[in-house]
Parts: C-alpha cells; sequence; structure tokens
C-alpha cells in the first residue's frame, strides 16, 4: 500500500501537464503520445493505496502496518510469481496473527478493494470524456452510435420516432441480501471519487496539497467509520438506501439523458420539426422494496405505504429545492423585458405581494409553484418542508399540473428573449415532473402463488362456496374462479374471523387501491405471480383484485364490448424454475384465450407483461440450460403474442451474478431473440449491482445511456437470422438443444444427485455465515432447512463467489460440449462440430454473449483458492471426491472455451478487465485465505458449545464484504 512518493509526484504532473495542453489545443509531444493509457489509473491505485497505508499506520500503529504491508508484499508475490513458497509463507503469517491484527488486515484489504473500484471507475470516465473528444459516432457515445447503426442499416427517421413514442425502458432497484454497504460508507466514497476526479483538473501545487489533504481525511473517515451493521437491517432501511442513488443519479441524470437524446436525434434527423424532437417520459424508474413480499414476512401494506411516503418525500425535496434555485434565478423585471399573459396570471396567483418583486413575475409565479408544492407534499406525507413557504396556496391535484405550470414559465422565456435561460435548470426541473410524477418510482407487488391459493381457499370455504379449493383440479379451480368473477358479490365478510395471512393479504391490495388514489395510477401498476405454473395462479390475482375494489365492472359481458370491466394492476406471471419455463408460452395461450381476460388485455393497450426468473432457473438446471431455456420461452412467448395481435414486454428478473442473469446489459438485451424487445423492456437492478451501477452519477448515466441505447438497436436492427439465415439459425439451435440436455444433466447429477453435496456446500462455502450478516430483511432460505431446493438462489450464488468457484455460472458446459464433440469417432465429423460452434460464436449474439460471460465468471475463478475452502469439509472422503469433480469439470470448461474462441487466455477480448482483475486479485487472496481461518475458528467455537469471540464473527463479516466490493458482481 506503499508508493514511490516521486514516480507519483511526476505521474501527476504528467497527468496534469498532459491535460493542460489538450485544453490548450497545444499538441502532446511524441512522447507524451505513447504513454500508457492505463497509466492515471495505476497512479490513482497507487495514491489511495498509499493514503491507506499512512491512516492505517496513524490509527494502529507502525507494527500492524508492518504487518498489512508484508502481508501484501507476500500475497503480491505468490499472486504474480506463482510462488509456492510464498503461498506457504502467507498461510503461516496468516494463521500466527491475533485476533485484533486480523480484524485489522482483514479491514485494510477490504477497503484497499474498495479504494481499487473508486479508482477504476473514474478511469472509466476519464477515458469516456477523452472519447467524447475524439468526436466519432463511435467515439460520442453509444446513443449516438445506435443511431448511427440503425442509418446505415437504412431505419427511416419515422421508425425511429414511433419508437420513442410507444416504448417503455424501465430499471427497477430491488434489495436483496447481497447489498453490503452501508450508506455511510458510500457517502465517504462518493467524496473520495468526486475528489480523485478533482485531480484531473489543472490545479496549482498549493490546490494539489489540499486534495490530497483532503483525500487523506475522507480514507481516514472511512477507516473510523463501522463497515457493518450491528442490526438487522429493516425493509425501511432498504427504502431509505434505494433514495440514496435517486439523489446521487436519477433525479439528474435521467432528465440529462433525455436531453443527450434529444441533442443527438436532431443531429441525426435534423429534417424532423423541433417540436417533434421532445421525447415522452418513456424511461421510468421501478422498484421492488417495500413491495415484494415473496419470501420476506417483513413486507406487508403499512411497508408498502411507507414506501410511497419516502418516495414522495424525496422527490418533493427535490422540485422544492429546484423551484427555489429557479426562484432565486429568474431575476427578469419586466421593466426591461415582457412576459406572457400566461405568466402574469401564474404570478398575479402567487401569495407573495411584496412591493419589492411586483416587477419580478416570474419569481412570484415560483413562489406561487414552490407555495403549492409544498401544500401538496404535506398533503401526500411528507413530514417536514425544511423551508417554509411565503403563503398558503392549493396542492396539485396531479404532477401534471405542476409540469403545466413550468410549461407556462418555459413558453413565456421562450417568446421573449429568454430561451437561454430555460436551460440551465428549467428543462431538466419540468423533464423530472414528467419522469417522477409525484411518486418518483414505480412500486411493483410480489407474492408467490401458493400464498394466494391459501388465501383463497379460506375465503372460499368461510363463503361456503367450496371447502377444499386447493383439493380441486386445475380446470374445476378455473371454472370455479371465473365463476366467482361473473358474481358481483364478495367472498370477504367483514363479520367473519380470518387467519393473519389472509387478512394481511386483503390489506395489501386495498391499501394499494388507496396508494393508486392518492398517488397516480403510475406509483403501483404491477402485481406480479412467483411460481407461476398455472392458469389459476393468475386468475386467484383477478378474483382477490376484485374482492378488495381493483377489479370492477361487469365480468360477464366484457367478452363481448371489452371495456365492461377494468382492472387496474396489471397480472403478471414469473416463470421461474426450468419446468415453468418451458410451459411459459402453454399457460399464456390458454390465459389469454379466455374471453374476459383477453377485454382485459385490450384495456392496458393490447400489451401483456410476463417475467423471467434467471435466478431459480440457474440454481434449478444450471448456466447453460438456464440461459436457452429463457432463450425459447422468449422465442414462444413471441410467437404467441404476434399470433394473438398483443404486444409482449418481458421483464427480466436479472441478478448480479452472470449465474443469475447477470453481466453487461447492453450485450444481454441485443443477445436477446429477435422481437421480443420491441421497445418494452425492465429488468432489475439487484444486490451491488446497484451501488456499482449508479452510485457514481456520470457513471450511472453511462449506464442509463446504455440501456436506452441496447434496446433502440435491438428492437429496430434488421433481424440478421431472416431470410437466407433461418436455415442456419436452425442448425444453431438444434446444436443449443443438445448441449442444454447434456449441461443439465451433467448440473443436476452433481448438485441434486450426489449424495452428502448439499453436506458439502454448507461446509465449503459461508453460507451459514452469511444468512448471520445483517445484510437484508429477507431470509437467506424460503424455509427452515438445508435442502437446496429451499435455499433462495441469492445467497446460492453469493456464497460460491466468497470461496471464489463461481459454480453457477459455468459448471455443466464443458460436459455438454466434450461430449457432444466426442459422440463420434470420426475426426472430420469432431472437426466439424467444433467449427459449427466456432460459427456459433462469431455469428450468433446469443451464443457470443453466454461465452463472453462465462469466460469473466472464469477469471474471477481460482481452484487454488477454492481448495482452502474445500477444507473446511471434515468428511475427507466427500471432500475429496466433489472438489475433485468440481476441478475437472473446471478444467473441460476452460479447454472447451478456449477452443471455440480460439482465446488462449481469459478476457483476452476484455483488456481493461483483465487488467483490473490481474492488479486486484493480490489483494484478495490475504481476505479469502483469512476467511477460511476465521471460519474454522468459528466453527470449532459452536461445536464445542463456546461463544465465539466477537472479534472472529467481525472478521469473517468483514471478509464477506471486503470479496463481494474485490469481485464486484457477485450478488
Amino acid at each position: 500500500m506503499r508508493a514511490n512518493p516521486r514516480r507519483t509526484a511526476a505521474n501527476s504532473s504528467l497527468r496534469q501537464a498532459f491535460n493542460m495542453a489538450r485544453q490548450a489545443n497545444i499538441p502532446a509531444s511524441p512522447a507524451k503520445q505513447v504513454i500508457d493509457k492505463d497509466a492515471p489509473l495505476k497512479e490513482d491505485i497507487r495514491l489511495l493505496g498509499r493514503l491507506l497505508g499512512n491512516v492505517l499506520r496513524e490509527q494502529e500503529g507502525d507494527e500492524v502496518f508492518q504487518v498489512v504491508e508484508t502481508v501484501r508484499q507476500t500475497a503480491v508475490r505468490f499472486r504474480r510469481e506463482s510462488d509456492a513458497q510464498s503461498g506457504t509463507e502467507l498461510n503461516r503469517m496468516l494463521k500466527k496473527l491475533t485476533r485484533d491484527q486480523t480484524v485489522s488486515v482483514v479491514r485494510a484489504f477490504s477497503y484497499f478493494s474498495h479504494l481499487a473500484n473508486i479508482a477504476e471507475d473514474q478511469h472509466h470516465n476519464r477515458r469516456r470524456r477523452a472519447h467524447l473528444l475524439a468526436g466519432s459516432a463511435a467515439q460520442r457515445g453509444s446513443i449516438a452510435w445506435a443511431l448511427s447503426r440503425l442509418d446505415d442499416a437504412g431505419i427511416p427517421g419515422s421508425a425511429v420516432r414511433s419508437f420513442f413514442k410507444e416504448a417503455l425502458i424501465s430499471p427497477v432497484l430491488t434489495a436483496h441480501p447481497t447489498e453490503v454497504q452501508r450508506k455511510s460508507i458510500l457517502d465517504a466514497e462518493r467524496e473520495i471519487a468526486r475528489l480523485l476526479a478533482e485531480r484531473d483538473l489543472p490545479l496549482t501545487a498549493r490546490e494539489l496539497a489540499r486534495n490530497t489533504q483532503l483525500l487523506h481525511a475522507r480514507v481516514a473517515t472511512l477507516w473510523q467509520t463501522r463497515m457493518l451493521r450491528y442490526t438487522k437491517l429493516t425493509v425501511a432501511d432498504e427504502i431509505e438506501n434505494a433514495l440514496s442513488y435517486y439523489r446521487i443519479t436519477f433525479l439528474r441524470e435521467l432528465p440529462g439523458l433525455y436531453e443527450d437524446i434529444e441533442t443527438e436525434i436532431a443531429a441525426q434527423f435534423p429534417q424532423r420539426h423541433a417540436a417533434d424532437r421532445e421525447l415522452p417520459a418513456f424511461v421510468q424508474m421501478g422498484s421492488w422494496i417495500g413491495g415484494d413480499r415473496d419470501g420476506n414476512p417483513n413486507v406487508n401494506a403499512g411497508t408498502m405505504q411507507h414506501a410511497l411516503v419516502r418516495q414522495s418525500t424525496a422527490i418533493f425535496d427535490f422540485y422544492l429545492d429546484e423551484v427555489h434555485a429557479l426562484g432565486a434565478e429568474l431575476s427578469v423585471s419586466t421593466l426591461l423585458v415582457s412576459v406572457s399573459d400566461e405568466l402574469q396570471a401564474l404570478a398575479g396567483k402567487s401569495p407573495d405581494q411584496s412591493s419589492h418583486r411586483m416587477d419580478e413575475p416570474y419569481r412570484r409565479a415560483l413562489i406561487g409553484l414552490y407555495a403549492r408544492l409544498a401544500a401538496t407534499a404535506r398533503t401526500l406525507g411528507a413530514a417536514h418542508v425544511l423551508r417554509q413557504e411565503i403563503g398558503g396556496a392549493a396542492p396539485y391535484s396531479t404532477p401534471a399540473e405542476f409540469t403545466a405550470d413550468l410549461q407556462v414559465v418555459a413558453d413565456s422565456l421562450k417568446s421573449h428573449h429568454g430561451a437561454a435561460l430555460i436551460k440551465p435548470r428549467l428543462a431538466a426541473l419540468r423533464r423530472a415532473s414528467e419522469i417522477f410524477g409525484f411518486h418518483l418510482a414505480t412500486l411493483d407487488l410480489r407474492q408467490s402463488s401458493d400464498v394466494h391459493e391459501r388465501v383463497l381457499a379460506e375465503l372460499f370455504a368461510r363463503a361456503q362456496v367450496a371447502s377444499d379449493y386447493a383439493g380441486l383440479a386445475e380446470e374445476a379451480k378455473v371454472e370455479l374462479l371465473l365463476e366467482e368473477l361473473g358474481k358481483p358479490r364478495l367472498l370477504h365478510s367483514p363479520y367473519l374471523a380470518y387467519t393473519d395471512e389472509t387478512e394481511s393479504e386483503l390489506a395489501v391490495f386495498r391499501a394499494a387501491r388507496e396508494v393508486r388514489e392518492r398517488y397516480g395510477q403510475r406509483a403501483i401498476r404491477n402485481y406480479i405471480i412467483s411460481h407461476t405454473e398455472t392458469v389459476s395462479d393468475l386468475l386467484e390475482v383477478l378474483l382477490l383484485q376484485k374482492e378488495t375494489g381493483l377489479l370492477h365492472g361487469t365480468w360477464e359481458n366484457s367478452a363481448e364490448g371489452r371495456k365492461a370491466s377494468c382492472m387496474e394492476l396489471m397480472v403478471i406471471p414469473l416463470f421461474e424454475t426450468i419446468p415453468d419455463l418451458r410451459c411459459a408460452a402453454d399457460i399464456m395461450q390458454r390465459y389469454m384465450a379466455i374471453p374476459q381476460v383477453r377485454g382485459l388485455i385490450a384495456q392496458q393497450g393490447e400489451l401483456q407483461e410476463v417475467m423471467l426468473g434467471y435466478s431459480d432457473s440457474n440454481k434449478d438446471g444450471g448456466f447453460l440450460t438456464s440461459n436457452w431455456e429463457l432463450y425459447k420461452a422468449e422465442t414462444r412467448l413471441i410467437e404467441l403474442f404476434d399470433t394473438a395481435g398483443v404486444k409482449l414486454r418481458l421483464f427480466h428478473g436479472r441478478g448480479g451474478t452472470v449465474g443469475r442473469g447477470g453481466g453487461p446489459s447492453y450485450e444481454a438485451i441485443l443477445a436477446q431473440p429477435a422481437g421480443t424487445v420491441n421497445g418494452q423492456i425492465r429488468l432489475t437492478e439487484q444486490g451491488e449491482i446497484i451501488a456499482s451501477k449508479f452510485s457514481n452519477a456520470e457513471i450511472g448515466r453511462r449506464n442509463l445511456e446504455l440501456l436506452v441505447a441496447a434496446t433502440l438497436e435491438a428492437s429496430l436492427m434488421p433481424n440478421e437470422s431472416a431470410g437466407r439465415q433461418a436455415r442456419k439459425q436452425a442448425v444453431f439451435e438444434e446444436v443449443m438443444e443438445e448441449l442444454s440436455d447434456r449441461a443439465y444433466r451433467a448440473y443436476r447429477n452433481l448438485v441434486y444427485d450426489t449424495p452428502g453435496f448439499t453436506d458439502y456446500f454448507f461446509a465449503a462455502t459461508p453460507i451459514a455465515e452469511i444468512a448471520e450478516l445483517n445484510i437484508g430483511s429477507r431470509p437467506a432460505s424460503r424455509k427452515a432447512s438445508r435442502r437446496i431446493e429451499d435455499l433462495r438462489a441469492i445467497p446460492w450464488g453469493f456464497s460460491w463467489g466468497q470461496c471464489r468457484l463461481l459454480l453457477p455460472g459455468w459448471y455443466g458446459f464443458g460436459s455438454a460440449v466434450d461430449a457432444w464433440l466426442n459422440d463420434s469417432e470420426d475426426g472430420k465429423e469432431q472437426k466439424r462440430r467444433i467449427n459449427l460452434l466456432r460459427t456459433m460464436f462469431k455469428e450468433w449474439p446469443f451464443f457470443a454473449t453466454l461465452l463472453s460471460n462465462m469466460d469473466m465468471v472464469l477469471a474471477k475463478t481460482d481452484l487454488a483458492v477454492a481448495s482452502r475452502y474445500a477444507e473446511l469439509v471434515s468428511d475427507k472422503r466427500l471432500r475429496n471426491s466433489i472438489f475433485k469433480r468440481i476441478v475437472e469439470e473446471h478444467e473441460r470448461v476452460a479447454a472447451c472455451l478456449g477452443a471455440i474462441t480460439g482465446a488462449r487466455e481469459r478476457l483476452a477480448g476484455n483488456p481493461l478487465l483483465a487488467r483490473s482483475i490481474k492488479n486486484r486479485f493480490a489483494y484478495l487472496d490475504p481476505l479469502n485465505h483469512l476467511q477460511v481461518e476465521l471460519i474454522k475458528r468459528h466453527r470449532a467455537s459452536v461445536a464445542d458449545g463456546r461463544t465465539t469471540d466477537e472479534r472472529v464473527r467481525r472478521g469473517i463479516h468483514l471478509s464477506i464484504n471486503g470479496i463481494a466490493a474485490g469481485l464486484r458482481n457477485t450478488g
């Protein structure tokens, strides 16, 4: 964690000299033109490492600093030189640490992972700005590149215009137990990122010294800030954590993104009328936090209402601050310029009648807007308006009224020589009012289908309609549900007593109706059904909506007119397991064939959403089969929906790790089957991925832009698999079917059919310790058992990441490819098959993305480290048997991947990530080794009935944090 001060100073001076020359348009000298592009990154990492070392010496003393430094040097030598003696020395050194020293070492390396992330993020921003300065479409940004590609493909501007008019792109933030960051840590790290970015500016020696002092102070703040939570995270805490990303990124960057897109469209299609360039609010935020009840007993009607109050408070705080600032800026006087009659009328309604501002109608109008906003905020539950308004005013009925008032201000400025005054703040504020309304983000509701069945079984029994609803055959259930939907009376009676579960579930539906009335229809509009396996699972939610006033009208007649019945919440099936994915199209076909349902879909604008789960399908069938079954399900669904004349919107339940659908979103969207995106897409952002994508505003803007660009391309680019490619595509899919079948058997054989595998998993990974962490409000398992089937997919994947195996992201692929290639003993046939796989990799985006993600996972896998975790398995025979199988499969996967891609090394196509992994993994090794040692001590104490030393527990949890930060996408 030390650096050569002279080298650091020289690099800093060199970077600043280059920046000053660039800003002054002075050509760089030939010597400077060959500077390593990553030199500033290396300099930043050295700087932050040196500051961390200084803080460590100051806070913990020279002895601890020397211990950490010795561990660091030994670990780097072991990693870079593959020196076995260094590995033995490292293990011996770590075992000898005292408990206090252990915690200090774990904290030091954990924080180094965090600081390295900050440096890398800053370097990504730096490189992107360099590309923007270059000015080509490919370098200006992903939107410009996408529009340029569409233009080259002959896509007319009218098609692009229609896309934006009808599109809906929605990132949905979810709370999951891999989000190990505390908000206090994120705040400190954001300030470090700001100071690091400041060093790219031309700074005087005094300014640079001041910057270094502030960086040192912020690193010291990190060291003195508790990294872990001492109490269990509540749903309310998760809501506040999510809101922090709105303040950091979404509230300003989303409106800014719209402006960027409009600018690029104007440049690409200059013939379009200026008024036609303004985009509708097609990117909208979503959230599950406070509404996702599946497996989380802590979520109920109260948390849902609390989520909306907090969301609404956050957006009103933003609006009030912006309107106040706008009033200070628009000091325009009518003594110098005229205003519109509409603006003058708006000023006349203001509670501000000060004689000092009678000639400043914009200020008076904005004071009136502020008063109305404050009144609205209080009406909708905001507890405090920090800046008191001048006088009373009527609250806004809808966000559209607020937007209209802002438009009056903008129109007046535009028509009276004030157009330049719109862009700095007013334009973005008006855009924000369209995007966020008074609700900020759409809150989805989610519950498991078996809960709905239990609730209705009780309602039917208590109403003496059906004594055993759950025991009915599927056909009988559907018949009964349709019959009840057509009856005007309710099943529920206020005079009967029901179980707590039934009362709680009905309260959620009733609260949803109230929330929609208070905050607008966009506040809650989706109801997701986990574990959808039958048509009755969907109809049950329709009946529960009827019971609570969310489905109303005449059900019997809706088959004819399609307008007699109205459903307020779209019922969205979630297909998760491999069998569920295979049945998805059949279930939707039977569901949409019901005339009354078809009428409801017509009410939704001939649109129906379907959610696909990546996590459980992977845990169920392995990486290759999960991806292939998802692909097939999407293809079948789009064919079905096209035939029915209904637009399909897919909601992708992606996780952080590749094994749960993670990986770059841009490539993932472009790899979707043709026709499945079509301008409509929602996808989850989960766990620590939220922090990595959106805790830095500039990176957040970049990720949002990539999401829009990928959706634009996937929706409008011609289908390359059509026409003469159709036959080749059919061959590709036939091969994938064979590979998937073999991979499925290999994965299931290990995970579900191997005796003792569950014991191996629980011993060789920190799953038990992860479950103890205060990192989420949701339990790690759906049931109190050790069955893999009951374990939630998130901790399943997270645990494999911690022990550096990341097994869900690759296991089974090697066995599948190897067996398929060797099906024939004919050498020519084997060569033909490997060439076919290479063609698939080059020509099929789906297969290329699948292999690219697997390549990344393999690059983060370390069998030597994983072997240390295997030592935690006390049964030697079981340990050797299972770990040997894992190692053999890993070797097959690596060999097959190399044979297909032609790459001799991991991440050959992504040198930036390869360098990142190479640089940071030497600092992860000590964390992994220490985690194993601490787990041994902890489990030994538990086995002996002794109380584990709190320092040991804290060390384990700190190591989990550090490893997750170092790997970045393991949740």
